[in-house]
C-alpha cells in the first residue's frame, strides 16, 4: 500500500497531478479542492490510497488523512466505488459529507453525479454513524431543549464553514417554523442545511 507520495509536482491537470516521487513521476487523481493547492515545481505531500483492479492500478491522492479517511468509509456503502467517492469530495468537503449522511440529507448526496436517490438513501443507511459527526458538531446532550439544539446545530454548521452569526440566524428560522421536522438535533440539522441550500 502507498500511503503518501512527497516530491515535486511536476503536473496539475482538472482531475489529477503528477508528483515526481525518486526520480518516478507518480500519477495521482485527486478532488478539485486537493488539485487547487498544488504548485507546479513545488514540493507536495499528498496522503493516498492505491486501488488495485484486475487491469488497472490506480493512486488517490488527498490534502489530509481525514479526506483519505472520508474516501475509503463511503466505499464500504454498496455501490460506491473510488471513482464515485471521489466525485462525493469533489461535490463536498469531507464534513459536508458527514453532516449529509447523519441528517439523511438525500437530497445533498444527489448533487454528485452518479448518485440518484436510492443510492443517497442506501448510503445514508449503511454508513449510518462510520463517518462520525462533523468536526463542528457534539453528541446531543441528554436536555432537549431549543436552546441546547440550537447551540450544537450552530456549532455543526460554523464546522462546515458557514459563518456563525448566519448559521445562529438560519437555526432560529428553522426552529421558528412549525412544519419543519426538528424534534432533535439531527432534525434540525437536515432542515437548516435545506435552507442554506435554497431548498428550505
Amino acid at each position: 500500500m502507498i500511503a503518501s507520495v512527497r516530491g515535486q509536482v511536476l503536473a496539475v491537470r482538472l482531475d489529477s497531478a503528477v508528483v515526481e516521487v525518486g526520480g518516478v513521476g507518480m500519477f495521482v487523481l485527486a478532488a478539485p479542492a486537493t488539485l487547487a493547492g498544488l504548485r507546479v515545481g513545488e514540493e507536495a505531500l499528498l496522503h493516498t490510497t492505491l486501488v488495485v483492479r484486475e487491469d488497472s492500478l490506480t493512486l488517490f491522492g488527498f490534502a489530509d488523512a481525514d479526506e483519505k479517511e472520508v474516501f475509503e468509509i463511503v466505499q464500504t456503502a454498496s455501490g460506491v466505488g473510488p471513482k464515485m467517492a471521489l466525485a462525493m469530495l469533489a461535490v463536498h468537503r469531507p464534513d459536508g459529507i458527514r453532516a449529509a449522511v447523519a441528517a439523511e440529507d438525500h437530497a445533498a448526496l444527489v448533487r454528485v453525479p452518479g448518485i440518484g436517490k436510492k443510492t443517497a438513501q442506501r448510503i445514508c443507511l449503511e454508513l449510518g454513524d462510520r463517518l462520525g459527526p462533523p468536526s463542528g458538531a457534539v453528541p446531543a446532550p441528554v436536555a432537549t431543549g431549543s436552546d441546547s439544539r440550537k447551540d450544537q446545530v450552530v456549532e455543526a454548521l460554523v464546522g462546515l464553514g458557514y459563518p456563525l452569526k448566519h448559521a445562529g440566524d438560519v437555526v432560529d428560522v428553522v426552529l421558528a417554523d412549525e412544519t419543519s421536522d426538528v424534534a432533535d438535533v439531527a432534525g434540525t440539522l437536515r432542515a437548516a442545511l435545506r435552507h442554506l441550500s435554497g431548498r428550505g
